[in-house]
């Protein structure tokens, strides 16, 4: 059985781990390697006290995707959307996303935002299947061409 519920500074370790775990199996590798792969209970914790949040997405009592958010440019903007490889093709991402657009209407928040990596096409046509649109493309430090975008999706 799945459940959904708010993070907490208490998951902030056990979530840091499922993400480390998750973006360790992309489904394409990429170039720079994901900051993601660094990602630490301490930073989740800050987000989580510091008028961000996310949802998490239990197994039989265990995390098994997490997705974290926090306010930015006048929408809610969510990133490190982790399902665990053993928990994948069971709808878990496509849950938080509405989870996110939920709490995105919750505080009265016009739009999502969020950033990917240009590799990751399956992550794109989600995002896209989901109503969010490519705004705008950027190079990561160091590289010529751009290596991710933002997406955004308006909530009217």
């Amino acid at each position: 059985m799945t459940d959904l519920r708010p993070l907490t500074k208490a998951d902030a370790d056990a979530v840091a781990a499922l993400i480390r775990d998750a973006f360790t199996s992309l489904s394409t590798p990429v170039d720079p390697p994901p900051s993601a792969l660094r990602e630490t209970g301490e930073n989740i914790a800050s987000i989580i006290t510091n008028g961000g949040g996310g949802a998490g997405a239990e197994i039989d009592g265990a995390l098994a995707a997490v997705c974290i958010w926090q306010e930015k440019d006048g929408g809610l903007y969510f990133g490190r959307l982790s399902v665990a490889p053993a928990a994948r093709g069971r709808g878990l991402a496509k849950a938080l996303l509405a989870a996110t657009e939920a709490e995105a209407r919750r505080r009265g928040l016009p739009k999502l935002l969020l950033s990917t990596r240009l590799a990751l096409t399956d992550n794109r046509r989600l995002f896209a299947g989901y109503g969010f649109t490519e705004v705008a493309y950027h190079a990561h430090a160091g590289y010529a061409e751009p290596t991710f975008v933002d997406m955004e999706k308006p909530l009217t």
